[in-house]
């Protein structure tokens, strides 16, 4: 193969264990948080007919789905979110759940869009939402949820922003714009968090709207009080522990897909500058579009990789090193059933531990290899210990070594675990 293709695609990465396991260790905090509140697990297939996912987002955001023939000529399409999927899975499977449902996600998406800081070609996408209620109280609930998420992953300086989307489509009617550029415009005035008032007001010039009627309108904008139901979503919220200095009403909040009906919201954290972190909203139309029987949902998608970098950036991480891990090393040949026994009864004992898997390696590059896998733990088992039924146990963070006895190696590192 020629060297000059030995890399990936644009847009798409290969994660290598170090940066796997933040990736797992942050799933995991997800995955608990999302089942204490109750949300069940669903998985969806990558591929979809593109009449499936075609049409419900959107204009803009059709264009980023990835489309194409398979090899029996059917119109596909790669999961380009798991809103849509999950709509059809409703629609597939309503008689076989339990209404309200609640349901979580987890999965790889695809989009064709320009990468840049935070966005990707190929990304993980952790979904949550509630189905079956019209309640504001639902809202709140997912509202609640995405709270607990960012406290749980170490965060304390975040804001949530919330808006109804009937508002902007007041807003817009009373500034005269016409019902046919409602959603054109929304997908401009979606940018305002990375963009000025000047350069979205000239971009909605662009698509027809005149400057007399921008102006009417974030004029209005930035009057506009919060409705009565978005003070009951508010409401819910802090009862169900959003603390109150967290939630910010914001007339501006766009929220650039289609499908939302009315409250919208999203997650920043105070100096991480890439944007938002999360967004979600009510979307009571979109399962009726796919399926003819309407039915109320509210939810949230995360951005895993945007999470990811701002854990980075304020060191939420726990170091690497910092477990239990054993490597028992091969002496010899002679010695390799003697170690490999000890790996079994470590391993029957839930101690995380690794044979060295070629017995003709000398000891001393056994070593460099535990301690470039940041293995805590070496245990050696040599001649004379075979012949004493013991082994010599190095501490590979202190440089400290000890001869035990056998039988004693699976206290001394449970304790040390502790």
């Amino acid at each position: 193969m020629d060297k000059q293709k030995l890399q990936t695609l644009k847009g798409f990465r290969d994660f290598l264990p170090a940066e796997a396991k933040k990736r797992q260790y942050t799933i995991d905090i997800i995955r608990r948080t999302f089942e204490t509140c109750g949300f069940e697990p669903l998985e969806t297939p990558a591929i979809e007919y593109q009449e499936v996912l075609l049409g419900k987002y959107g204009e803009e955001a059709d264009k980023l789905v990835y489309q194409f023939e398979d090899l029996g000529g059917r119109p596909v399409a790669l999961r380009y979110d798991q809103t849509v999927p999950t709509a059809r899975v409703l629609a597939m499977y309503n008689q076989q759940l339990p209404t309200p449902f609640r349901r979580y996600q987890i999965q790889t998406v695809w989009r064709a869009e320009k990468p840049q800081s935070g966005r990707f070609r190929e990304f993980l996408q952790c979904d949550a939402d509630l189905y079956g209620s019209a309640s504001p109280l639902a809202d709140a609930e997912v509202i609640a949820l995405s709270n607990l998420l960012y406290k749980n992953l170490g965060f304390s300086k975040y804001k949530i922003f919330i808006n109804d989307r009937n508002i902007l489509f007041k807003l817009m009617a009373s500034a005269g714009i016409p019902e046919a550029l409602h959603f054109r415009a929304i997908i401009e005035i979606d940018k305002l968090d990375r963009k000025s008032i000047d350069e979205v007001s000239e971009s909605l010039k662009t698509i027809g709207i005149s400057q007399e009627n921008i102006d009417h309108l974030f004029h209005h904008l930035d009057e506009e009080q919060s409705p009565d139901n978005l003070k009951k979503v508010i409401e819910y919220s802090q009862k169900l522990g959003v603390e109150e200095d967290k939630l910010h009403f914001q007339a501006r909040l766009a929220r650039g897909l289609d499908y939302y009906t009315s409250t919208i919201f999203e997650i920043k954290i105070d100096e991480y500058k890439a944007g938002s972190v999360l967004g979600g909203g009510r979307y009571d139309k979109l399962i009726g579009k796919l399926s003819g029987v309407d039915m109320s949902a509210t939810g949230f998608a995360l951005g895993f990789d945007r999470t990811i970098e701002a854990m980075e950036q304020f060191k939420l991480f726990p170091p690497i090193q910092q477990r239990n891990s054993v490597l028992v090393s091969v002496f010899s040949p002679e010695l390799s059933d003697e170690s490999a026994l000890v790996v079994a009864n470590l391993r029957e004992n839930n101690i995380s531990a690794e044979l060295y898997p070629d017995e003709g390696i000398k000891l001393d590059k056994q070593l460099k290899y535990a301690d470039k896998k940041g293995i805590k733990w070496l245990v050696v088992i040599g001649p004379e210990e075979a012949e004493k039924n013991s082994v010599i146990l190095k501490d590979l963070e202190t440089g400290r070594q000890e001869d035990i006895k056998l039988e004693d190696l699976v206290n001394k590192l449970m304790k040390s675990s502790q």
